[in-house]
């Protein structure tokens, strides 16, 4: 442990003085790669509390996943969807990501606005949240679908023999929406990180 010298006033003397330490420094043993190496990697030995948290979330994931596979035998009545409503859960699912994606623009671009002298750290944090939103509402039109295998029907491509996709289909502006708004929020991002 090292010590810094700092000016000390002598009552006698008004010259200042440095403030000399009368203990020897002890200096660590030196040590090699493997012990440090050792020593970084026994903090990464996960806790029971870990192990719990791993139990509860890989039942939730069967909970789930039981769920989806009991929707594609059963149809998507399961899920809300039956003829006086056609609206259902991952629609509405779909439109609050949407909304959390939204919201992360909104951050930033008032940030950006205002020119925030802090505004860097936030800016990211709401640009890569606002990427992660709309990644994860893109899952929900697929989901939408009822058979989720064939979702490649309702990605747009020049439509020579008039079939497939349905270009009246709101699912298919869905997948144009998605693919328009992750590109530009991805685009954001990257501008925002090139200063580093």
């Amino acid at each position: 442990m090292a010590t810094t010298a700092r000016p000390v006033r002598d009552d006698e003397d008004t010259r200042m003085r440095p403030n000399i330490a009368t203990a020897d420094v002890q200096l660590p043993a030196v040590r090699d790669y493997e012990q440090v190496d050792r020593e970084i990697t026994d903090t990464l030995h996960p806790t029971a509390a870990w192990f719990i948290g791993l139990g509860v979330a890989v039942l939730f994931l069967i909970i789930g996943a039981s769920a989806w596979i009991y929707q594609i035998y059963s149809g998507l009545g399961v899920a809300g969807y039956n003829p006086p409503v056609m609206w259902g859960v991952y629609i509405i699912t779909f439109v609050f990501w949407v909304g959390i994606g939204h919201a992360g623009t909104l951050i930033s671009a008032i940030l950006y606005l205002f020119r925030a002298g802090f505004r860097t750290t936030i800016y990211r944090c709401a640009e890569a949240m606002t990427v992660f939103a709309v990644m994860t509402a893109g899952l929900f039109p697929i989901l939408h679908l009822g058979r989720p295998w064939k979702f490649f029907w309702l990605i747009p491509y020049p439509n020579f023999r008039y079939i497939w996709p349905n270009f009246k289909s709101p699912l298919v502006w869905d997948v144009f929406a998605i693919l328009t708004y992750l590109t530009v929020s991805s685009t954001f991002l990257y501008v925002g990180l090139i200063p580093d």
